[in-house]
């Protein structure tokens, strides 16, 4: 799984020059007291100014952790690979470990791991794979044939959005309830948005002083 960044539009400057803007204000350069200004933003909920700088992604993972991700949608634009139109092999996740069922909730996992037998997984992916060639083949239109793809189907898309939708992301998905699969994709997007944003990010992650 990846979460690439593609481009940045903006720095920690970008988000001080739109809060002051409000008393005409400009500066050139970050500035000694400007930390604080961003701190005290994050603190007290004055969203818009994280709302300049945007980021785009490219990010490559299994279906189920697409379809937790597309659920955020305010301040974000999605455009995705179309199994309509591409018809090359799709590849499988497989997790190295398979955790056990959460005792004291609906949905989550548990302390525990399994043993499972990874070579009857990868069986069923090939299987899987010589089904859809088959039908490929027999010049089944791609998308009807993509109905027999399973959720562990890699899928890749684009991802753009403001830097504070971003932090509403990772918010969510870097918590000790979020999937852990889920949870490694924030972590690459947060580590990505820290390295260029390191004052904002660090207040608007959940580490305020």
């Amino acid at each position: 799984m990846k979460a690439e960044l593609i481009d940045v539009m903006g720095t920690d400057l970008t988000i001080v020059n739109a809060a002051r803007v409000s008393f005409n204000k400009h500066h050139s350069t970050l500035e000694n007291n400007d930390e604080r200004l961003i701190a005290y933003l994050a603190r007290h909920g004055h969203w818009t100014p994280f709302g300049h700088p945007q980021v785009q992604f490219r990010i490559a993972a299994p279906v189920f952790v697409a379809r937790q991700l597309v659920k955020h949608q305010v301040g974000l634009v999605w455009n995705e690979i179309s199994r309509r139109y591409v018809d090359t092999p799709p590849t499988f996740y497989s997790p190295i470990k398979w955790r056990t069922r959460a005792t004291n909730k609906k949905q989550g996992s548990g302390e525990g791991t399994i043993e499972i037998d990874q070579q009857a997984i990868l069986k069923v992916y090939d299987d899987i794979l010589d089904l859809y060639k088959y039908l490929i083949d027999h010049n089944v239109a791609p998308e009807q044939a993509r109905i027999i793809l399973p959720q562990a189907m890699y899928t890749e898309w684009y991802w753009t959005g403001s830097l504070y939708a971003f932090a509403r992301v990772c918010n969510l998905r870097l918590g000790s309830d979020a999937q852990e699969e889920t949870r490694e994709i924030a972590q690459q997007i947060s580590e990505s948005l820290n390295s260029h944003f390191p004052l904002a990010w660090k207040y608007l992650i959940g580490e305020q002083e």
